[in-house]
């Protein structure tokens, strides 16, 4: 197939290359760590039947994901280097029919491989459609705050995890009143993460993966990084003030409640 990018994939192309300097520009994404997938089927226009596809097997099926594209950044890329030329540090693929494996479009690089967490982005992105839900855009990086916290055994769980988050600025509540989600440690890239990922991704729209990062999902890229900069801004300011030396005190309940009250949540 011959695909004809045009201008609304283009702009897409140039928004993962801006978050993906913003990502770096956090200190979020140190080597070539992070990932970001984006749904851009209503997009994809097919005209002739020449040769850009290169056929990979997946270990699991997506039914779901059938004859899907998507704009996903490549295994080994850069986040920094995305903005320089976002082409040769992203690819598009296409789900087969039948949802085992993938179709890579490639005329310029076949070497150009879509990242390890495909398991993972893939998983989601067949729940968003499943849920009928309009985010089309997955982000995952790696926020030194968040990263901490989940090292520090009270904050291992959701109840104690978004008390926390939602008592140091009261932008994390308005902006997530479900909170985030914590997902237990489990291998990068393997299934096993991305089963317990999409299953969370029902109810929240930002998940904690212990030991190794954040991911989050939104309608564009730019609203999937807006929610994990306001999660990790909230962790940022409790490790200020601990390492200033003091315990922050908060937000109370009170304060909580006459938020939820004012936005009716």
């Amino acid at each position: 197939m011959r695909f004809i990018f045009n201008k609304k994939i283009n702009n897409i192309f140039n928004e993962v290359a801006e978050v993906g300097l913003a990502l770096w520009q956090k200190g979020w994404a140190e080597k070539n760590a992070g990932n970001i997938s984006v749904n851009i089927s209503e997009f994809i226009n097919e005209k002739g039947n020449t040769n850009l596809f290169h056929y990979f097997s997946l270990n699991k099926c997506y039914p779901i994901l059938a004859n899907q594209y998507l704009l996903v950044t490549s295994t080994g890329s850069r986040m920094r280097h995305i903005i320089k030329n976002p082409e040769a540090s992203a690819c598009i693929i296409k789900v087969s029919e039948d949802g085992n494996g993938y179709f890579l479009l490639s005329d310029h690089n076949i070497d150009l491989k879509p990242t390890s967490e495909l398991p993972t982005h893939l998983a989601i992105h067949e729940s968003l459609i499943e849920n009928e839900s309009k985010e089309k855009a997955v982000v995952h990086t790696h926020p030194n705050s968040l990263i901490s916290l989940s090292h520090i055994v009270e904050y291992k769980n959701e109840e104690n995890l978004n008390k926390l988050l939602w008592s140091m600025h009261s932008e994390t509540f308005m902006m997530l009143p479900r909170g985030v989600g914590f997902i237990s440690y489990s291998t990068p890239g393997s299934d096993e993460l991305a089963i317990k990922t999409f299953r969370e991704f029902a109810y929240h729209k930002v998940l904690i993966w212990e030991k190794h990062g954040c991911i989050a999902i939104g309608k564009d890229v730019f609203e999937a990084f807006d929610l994990i900069d306001i999660v990790s801004k909230s962790a940022e300011i409790f490790f200020t003030c601990r390492n200033a030396g003091f315990t922050p005190e908060g937000l109370t309940e009170k304060q909580l409640e006459k938020l939820k009250k004012q936005f009716s949540l």
